[in-house]
């Protein structure tokens, strides 16, 4: 898909810190924008109100996002395990039946989704990962195993999506594209650190690079130490 083929973007979860990065990258880009939010959080999208078509409503509501992706060419879509009530599998199903046969599809969620088993992770990163799991159900704040079926639906469809993978995140002015890898231990991706407005970024090319369709890169900032020291944009892509 060429930049000439995007000409309209649902985002979803556009209310979000990630969300409205994405929102201001494809309005820079000259991209009709419909964002969808919870109802609350609305006025989180009043800087954007008068130049993008705000759809209300739980992001796992069916009817809502058949509604807000209808005639879109791409879909940008945080999965977020909020509670326990299936949020991120009951979002990424509703954008995989109702997008547009041809729209592009792009999900994001964090390291800890593998698609086929090869990405290692240090002892550290997986007892962290278990206590957070244990933790959000027990107090019903969220429910990471869903983030994880919510991927292996969007794994297991032919649509044309990509699931970018973020490392841990900062605030700060934009450092660029960041670089990607296909699995996680790649001494590239070592310094686990990003950019927000950088992972929001990659998610909007993401759209015109067709190279990415079927991929999950795990990425990281571009001017992070290892970045720089392992020379990752070219190195990545080869991987």
């Amino acid at each position: 898909m060429s930049t000439d083929q995007t000409r309209k973007v649902c985002i979803v979860g556009a209310s979000g810190k990630l969300g409205q990065y994405m929102v201001r990258h494809a309005l820079d880009r000259g991209y009709e924008v419909v964002g969808v939010c919870r109802e609350r959080s609305v006025p989180k999208l009043a800087a954007y109100a008068d130049r993008i078509t705000i759809v209300p409503g739980p992001t796992n509501d069916r009817e809502v996002i058949r509604k807000a992706v209808a005639g879109c060419d791409g879909v940008l879509t945080v999965l977020v395990p909020w509670r326990v009530q299936q949020y991120s599998s009951g979002t990424a199903q509703a954008v995989l039946d109702y997008a547009e046969p041809d729209a592009r599809l792009i999900f994001s969620c964090g390291w800890h989704i593998t698609r086929d088993g090869k990405d290692q992770y240090s002892w550290k990163f997986k007892a962290a990962l278990r206590i957070a799991t244990v933790l959000a159900r027990l107090v019903r704040a969220a429910e990471i195993d869903d983030q994880v079926e919510a991927c292996r639906r969007i794994f297991a469809s032919d649509r044309r999506w990509t699931v970018v993978r973020g490392s841990d995140l900062e605030e700060g002015e934009s450092q660029g594209l960041p670089a990607w890898s296909h699995h996680v231990g790649d001494p590239v991706l070592a310094s686990n650190l990003t950019r927000r407005v950088d992972f929001a970024l990659f998610m909007v090319e993401a759209l015109t690079d067709d190279t990415l369709v079927h991929e999950a890169p795990a990425i990281v900032g571009c001017r992070s130490p290892s970045a720089l020291t392992h020379g990752a944009t070219s190195r990545a892509r080869l991987n």
